[in-house]
């Protein structure tokens, strides 16, 4: 997961919360919220995700020291976080107290569904703090920041521009999709945990593994 500039950190941050895995969450949030809501709900979202996203990339190094974690610990923790997730997706259950409620939809509901997936990505979080504590600079890890939020912006582009296909989705075509990206985003939170347990001496394991 490590890189070594803007360009590679911003794909690597693409790959764990870019607009395709956004951009369901809001699908689902459209049918039950007008399209004002809908970008409230984006906006406020957004900035949640780009101020934890700062918050822990200028930090990094002092929340890994100061909770005595190691990166592969990390690693493992976070794959296993996003793997429990994105099961979830595939059986079709909800995580959390409550999803967006229908009967009286409202922009803390709203909110409260993107946690998980947009706001607190457990895998976004992971290479944000594996990728910041790698070097001891601070160009570094704004660089790092810097890239994540430029693939926070992007998401909330998409899903503002998308938000009137969103709304028209059906039903049925937003599950079969949440599966087959739960299905996806589970090897991805495998590929994590072998990264780990590669770091941690496991021979054999690791995406150079395989």
């Amino acid at each position: 997961m490590v890189t070594k500039n803007y360009a590679a950190a911003f794909i690597t941050f693409f790959s764990v919360v870019g607009p395709p895995k956004v951009l369901l969450s809001f699908a689902h949030l459209a049918r039950v919220h007008d399209r004002r809501r809908l970008r409230l709900i984006a906006l406020l979202s957004s900035a949640v995700a780009v101020a934890v996203g700062a918050l822990a990339g200028f930090t990094a190094p002092w929340l890994l020291e100061l909770f005595h974690i190691s990166p592969p610990a990390l690693q493992l923790a976070g794959g296993a976080i996003f793997f429990i997730y994105a099961i979830s997706l595939v059986l079709g259950v909800q995580l959390g107290p409550d999803g967006p409620q229908e009967d009286h939809p409202d922009v803390v509901s709203g909110l409260r569904a993107l946690l998980m997936p947009f706001v607190v990505s457990p895998l976004a979080l992971t290479a944000i703090l594996i990728e910041a504590s790698e070097r001891d600079s601070w160009t570094w890890r704004g660089t790092v920041v810097g890239a994540y939020d430029t693939v926070i912006v992007l998401d909330l582009a998409c899903v503002i521009v998308l938000a009137p296909l969103l709304r028209r989705t059906h039903h049925t075509i937003t599950e079969l999709l949440s599966r087959l990206l739960g299905l996806l985003l589970a090897a991805v939170g495998v590929d994590v945990m072998l990264d780990g347990l590669s770091a941690l001496g496991v021979p054999g394991l690791g995406r150079g593994g395989h």
